[in-house]
């Protein structure tokens, strides 16, 4: 069949702007095509936390037989492993701080905190942490502008008061377990097919609206050379990360202080897990837990509960979650 050669052009030039369409399209910020819109709205502050209703408390509830509840967070204390120039201080002014009063002569002890107390020891990151520098301004989850939201005293918007309880499904990957050995080397990366075969050795699968802990064995390093914890950790790398937030879950945590892997994979991109998860998804991330009891009784499905501080305009949380059996 004989086309014309102008027709042919014709065609030739369409393709080519629809591909550099694409290419544009692929390259309209620094970590890939606009994210916003949320899919809760334009106004939405939760994002993941969203997907949580009550059949998944119900679901959740319906994992506990036997009882057994598990601490997944560490002791708060002087000496525990702090990236950079973070720093934790915890002091009693005076002993007592006050009395003796009454004549039952009470008296009582205060305390005085000093830290990031969203960013320290047992932390969620909320999606007020991290951002994307470009046009001039930082740029959030759905689109929101530092300029917009940002002051000294706490955020104006993506504070960590708007997320709510977590109380869904858990399941525990437990990639040490699942490479034979005890702790996985720091730099080591979890691509998504290790998360699928771990899962699936454990005759478990992810669901819409559930917690996935990853465990790597790093958190035997706390306390005990944290030099060693600190300097890096293994960890997911980006297609785990999209498959993660493909399954549609609400949170993902891990016993190391990024959950992704450090050194990063790119140098020239650092963090960029973190981005994919918050900035991109709204998938809150859950860093630094103690998940060794967990693994030792191979417990792999459970209730998880857990309540952030509602510290209005807070980028992140301590705490202790739970997981229930």
């Amino acid at each position: 069949m004989h086309v014309p050669r102008r027709f042919a052009y014709a065609v030739l030039i369409g393709l080519t702007l629809v591909g550099l369409t694409f290419c544009a399209a692929s390259r309209e910020t620094p970590i890939g095509p606009r994210w916003w819109p949320s899919p809760w709205g334009a106004d939405d502050q939760r994002g993941a936390a969203n997907r949580l209703t009550p059949d998944h408390v119900k679901e959740a509830a319906g994992l506990i037989h036997a009882g057994r509840v598990y601490q997944l967070g560490h002791v708060y204390e002087s000496g525990m492993p702090i990236p950079g120039k973070r720093h934790f201080s915890l002091t009693i002014p005076g002993s007592p701080t006050g009395g003796p009063n009454g004549e039952n002569r009470v008296v009582h002890h205060d305390e005085m905190f000093s830290g990031e107390i969203g960013q320290l020891g047992t932390q969620l990151d909320g999606l007020g942490h991290i951002g994307v520098r470009m046009d001039g301004d930082d740029y959030f989850y759905n689109g929101f502008r530092r300029s917009q939201f940002g002051t000294a005293y706490g955020l104006e918007k993506l504070g960590i008061e708007h997320v709510g309880v977590f109380f869904t499904r858990g399941v525990l990957a437990d990639m040490a377990a699942f490479k034979g050995v005890d702790r996985m080397k720091s730099g080591e990366v979890i691509t998504a097919a290790d998360l699928r075969a771990a899962l699936e050795k454990e005759n478990v699968r992810v669901k819409r609206g559930d917690v996935v802990l990853i465990r790597t064995g790093h958190s035997q390093l706390w306390m005990k050379d944290n030099d060693a914890f600190n300097k890096g950790e293994p960890g997911i790398g980006m297609d785990a990360g999209r498959w993660l937030c493909a399954q549609k879950i609400v949170l993902v945590g891990s016993d190391t202080w990024a959950t992704e892997v450090v050194p990063h994979r790119d140098k020239n991109r650092p963090f960029e897990v973190h981005q994919l998860l918050l900035v991109r998804n709204g998938v809150y991330n859950l860093e630094n837990l103690d998940l060794e009891e967990l693994a030792r009784d191979k417990v792999y499905e459970f209730a998880f509960i857990f309540a952030p501080l509602r510290l209005k305009g807070a980028t992140g949380s301590p705490g202790n979650p739970i997981a229930v059996r």
